[in-house]
């Protein structure tokens, strides 16, 4: 009996030292991590809002975690290329996706049939900015206000074009928003990305709503004119531009943001060493006012509370979609 009372207690003790040791290897696991180089993929061109603001904190990133985050652009699709790439990724914390409005919430809506679901392939982990999409109207338009621009815009039925960066886009359904509320006519042309910036420029069409950062330095050189911020707060970057929704279009809210996601199954304890550090990133007051500069509001918060966010913007533009009859090429 007594021999079968020293094995039993041998196995427990095998047992509990086994537990304990696998509990000091996943601790030991995290506490390592990053142990290697991170890819961070940015679904869209290089340049871009999406672009900057991943290169700004992924720096920070590799300063404060001693392992290089670095930037792999892989565009097309409308984001849905570089969003399928970290879907199918290893599920370990080393590929990570800076994604927006588009990829997460509208192109489920607008492309008929996806290989994955953003909702629920990838986890969310921290939101980065709010990106406010500004009305901007080329300076021969004698409008000033949002009053101004639309009686201009009725008094002119179907004279006004107005530009996106494709179909589907946030300046595009903006555009199209707008135009339903207030109701007025304006004719929609869809460009590839900065081509509908040149022609705003060159004055070939009227207005668009365009990125805060994407216009910034037009609007001070007096190229573009500011008309409204699409937030429901001012944006910190053009204090003294009236949202749409001060200026007699409640709720209207039609911006860009964007976001750390990894795919389905990265360890729980990956995804709040990373939220941690994007979030202190943020608080760094050189990097809050680089990104105020430019046209970005600093966010972070948890990831749960991303998760909600982007759920509430895909029920949103879901809807808005629809309505509008946009599909993609």
């Amino acid at each position: 009996m007594y021999k079968t009372m020293l094995k039993a207690g041998t196995r427990l003790a095998t047992t509990l030292l086994l537990g304990a040791c696998a509990l000091c290897s996943a601790q030991a696991q995290a506490q390592a991590y990053p142990a290697k180089p991170v890819r961070v993929v940015v679904a869209f061109t290089a340049g871009g809002t999406t672009d900057m603001l991943s290169r700004l904190v992924a720096q920070q990133l590799t300063e404060k975690l001693k392992q290089a985050f670095l930037i792999d652009n892989k565009p097309g699709g409308g984001g849905n290329i570089g969003t399928e790439l970290v879907v199918r990724a290893a599920p370990d914390g080393y590929t990570l996706i800076v994604n927006s409005v588009g990829p997460m919430a509208v192109n489920p809506t607008l492309y008929g049939k996806l290989p994955f679901n953003p909702l629920t392939d990838l986890v969310p982990v921290v939101q980065i900015a709010d990106v406010p999409n500004v009305l901007v109207v080329h300076p021969s338009l004698p409008v000033k206000t949002m009053e101004e621009f639309v009686a201009y815009a009725k008094a002119h039925p179907g004279a006004l074009n107005y530009g996106s960066t494709g179909i589907g886009t946030s300046s595009h359904l903006a555009g199209y928003m707008l135009a339903q509320r207030a109701g007025v006519q304006a004719t929609h042309v869809a460009y590839k990305g900065a081509e509908a910036l040149r022609d705003l420029l060159a004055g070939r069409i009227q207005f668009m709503f365009a990125t805060i950062p994407s216009v910034m330095p037009h609007i001070t050189a007096g190229k573009l004119r500011a008309i409204a911020v699409s937030s429901l707060k001012r944006s910190r970057s053009l204090p003294e531009v009236p949202t749409v929704a001060d200026e007699g279009f409640a709720g209207f809210e039609a911006g860009s943001w964007f976001g750390f996601f990894a795919p389905k199954g990265t360890p729980p304890e990956v995804i709040a060493q990373i939220n941690k550090a994007v979030n202190e990133v943020l608080l760094i007051p050189a990097i809050e006012q680089q990104m105020v500069a430019q046209g970005a509001d600093p966010v972070g918060g948890s990831p749960a509370q991303l998760g909600q966010f982007v759920q509430r913007e895909h029920d949103k533009w879901r809807v808005i979609v629809r309505d509008s009859g946009a599909r993609a090429e």
